[in-house]
C-alpha cells in the first residue's frame, strides 16, 4: 500500500460516523448472541409468529393503556405456559371414544405448580390457572440492594411438596439474571432439580441469559423475545419499560 493511499484510508475512518447507543449495544448483544448459541442451548425464544410479533408491538407501546397492555400481556402469557406444558413428560394413556372406539393417546407426567418472583411475576399467575385449573403457586420476595446490585430473599412460601412437582418459574422481565439466579437457589435448597424448573419470562437480555445459563445449566428457559442487549443502568433495550408497574397500575 503507497503513503497515499494510507493517507486516504485513515480520512475516511476518521469521517465514518460514530455509532449510536442503540448501535452499540446491539453490537455488545450480538457478541452475547454468538457465545449463547454454540454454549447455552437451555434457552427457547417462542416462534415469531406475526400474531406474537404484533403483541409485543402492542406491549412495548408507551402510549399503550393498562386495561390492553393487561389483555395482550396475558394472551402472551398464555403462550409462554402452552410452551412450557410441551417440556413436560408424557405417558401413553388409552381413552374411550363416544363413537366407541379406543383411542391411544398420552397424558401428562407427574404434577406442576407454579412460583411467582414478587411481585411483577405475579402478573403472570391468571394465566398459568387459566390453562392448568387448581394449580398451586408459591411466592418468592427478592429485592436488589441498590448499593451492591446483590440480590436479597426476603420471603417465601412455597408448596410443602414441591420437589416432587414440576416447577414453573414467573418472571416476565430477565435482566441480569440476579433475580432468577436467586429464586432458583430457593428452590434448589428445598430439593427440586435443576431439570425440573422451568423459567418462563416474556423478555430477556442476552446478557442474563448468559448468567442465568452459567449459573443454572439444567433450568429451562422460555421467553417470549430475546432482545438487543442491557443498557448502562441495566435497562433491557428496547425493552418495554416496567412491567410490573404497567401491570399494576402503579407507574
Amino acid at each position: 500500500m503507497t503513503m497515499a493511499e494510507r493517507e486516504n484510508e485513515g480520512d475516511q475512518t476518521e469521517h465514518q460516523p460514530k455509532p449510536s447507543k442503540l448501535e452499540q449495544v446491539k453490537q455488545a448483544a450480538a457478541e452475547v448472541i454468538n457465545d449463547i448459541k454454540p454454549i447455552f442451548s437451555n434457552a427457547t425464544e417462542l416462534k415469531q409468529t406475526a400474531q406474537l410479533r404484533a403483541l409485543m408491538t402492542m406491549i412495548r407501546s408507551k402510549d399503550l393503556g393498562r386495561n390492553d397492555f393487561v389483555f395482550y400481556s396475558d394472551r402472551i402469557i398464555r403462550l409462554l405456559v402452552e410452551e412450557g406444558l410441551n417440556e413436560l413428560p408424557l405417558i401413553e394413556m388409552e381413552v374411550d371414544t363416544p363413537t366407541g372406539v379406543t383411542h391411544n393417546g398420552v397424558a401428562f407426567q407427574g404434577h406442576i405448580c407454579g412460583v411467582s418472583i414478587m411481585r411483577a411475576g405475579e402478573s403472570m399467575e391468571s394465566a398459568l390457572r387459566a390453562t392448568c385449573k387448581a394449580v398451586r403457586i408459591g411466592k418468592i420476595l427478592i429485592q436488589r440492594d441498590e448499593e451492591t446490585a446483590k440480590a436479597h430473599i426476603y420471603y417465601h412460601k412455597l408448596p410443602k411438596d414441591i420437589a416432587d412437582r414440576w416447577v414453573f418459574l414467573l418472571d416476565p422481565m430477565l435482566a441480569t439474571g440476579g433475580s432468577a439466579i436467586a429464586a432458583i437457589e430457593v428452590l434448589k435448597s428445598h430439593n427440586v432439580p435443576e431439570d425440573r424448573i422451568i423459567f418462563l419470562n416474556l423478555v430477556a437480555a442476552p446478557e442474563g441469559i448468559k448468567a442465568f445459563s452459567e449459573a443454572h445449566p439444567k433450568v429451562k428457559i422460555i421467553t417470549a423475545k430475546i432482545d438487543d442487549g442491557l443498557n448502562d443502568r441495566a435497562y433491557i433495550m428496547p425493552g418495554l419499560g416496567d412491567f410490573g408497574c404497567r401491570y399494576f397500575g402503579t407507574d
